[in-house]
């Protein structure tokens, strides 16, 4: 096989475990949570693969690009408990993948804004976080997890939009791809939250959450590698 289409392999059994996966939050089985901890390794693979053999390849962008994911996996693995420890852990798994996305591309969008352009930008993103907070009702001890983790979030988002602004035409493929990639985090998100703290009741919850997600984790690792590429 050619070196270059390696990363197919992981790529195939990735979405064999999408499939099943998606097949387990359809029925409501165990099925779900059984291949739930492999997603986010066989996507790390499929992104590692892809990349090796590469020319330029910056291997730090690579790693950071990586290691989002696999906090991705500890996240994932930590939630399927449930209960209130195991759900903070979690979520501050998931924060530090947010921190290595932005890591990735954060440097790049954000480079030349302006005092002003930062402040603006900050103040609309507490605004944002804080109606969001406010309208899904969080409360109790899961109200400062939440809160910082909502921030991050909010800057990952910041991070790609500020991305598709600023770039130059030619070069926007990547951004838009990372941009909708954040939105379906934040979406997959929300349906938790609303679903914890405003007990509503989403049909097909857990196929829409999982789905969401792993559309929005795939998109941050097709949107990482071309912007590792400089596509």
């Amino acid at each position: 096989m050619n070196k270059s289409a390696l990363w197919c392999i992981p790529f195939s059994f990735f979405l064999v475990a999408v499939t099943l996966n998606l097949i387990g939050s359809i029925q409501g089985t165990e099925l779900a949570n059984v291949v739930k901890p492999v997603l986010l390794p066989l996507l790390s693979a499929s992104t590692l693969a892809y990349l090796v053999g590469k020319d330029y390849v910056d291997m730090r962008a690579t790693a950071l690009l990586v290691a989002g994911q696999l906090f991705g996996c500890v996240g994932d693995v930590l939630l399927i408990p449930g209960d209130f420890p195991f759900f903070v852990s979690g979520m501050a798994a998931f924060l530090v993948g947010h921190v290595c996305y932005m890591c990735v591309f954060g440097g790049q969008s954000w480079r030349g804004l302006t005092v002003w352009q930062w402040a603006i930008s900050l103040i609309l993103l507490c605004a944002a976080l804080a109606a969001l907070i406010w309208h899904i009702g969080v409360e109790g001890p899961l109200f400062f997890p939440m809160v910082f983790y909502g921030f991050a979030l909010m800057m990952l988002i910041f991070s790609a939009l500020a991305g598709v602004l600023r770039m130059p035409n030619g070069r926007r493929g990547a951004w838009w791809i990372l941009f909708f990639g954040t939105i379906l985090f934040a979406l997959s998100d929300s349906c938790i939250a609303l679903n914890i703290f405003s007990g509503i009741v989403i049909p097909q919850y857990d196929l829409v959450v999982m789905a969401t997600y792993i559309a929005a984790q795939t998109l941050l690792a097709v949107g990482g590698i071309r912007l590792i590429l400089g596509k």
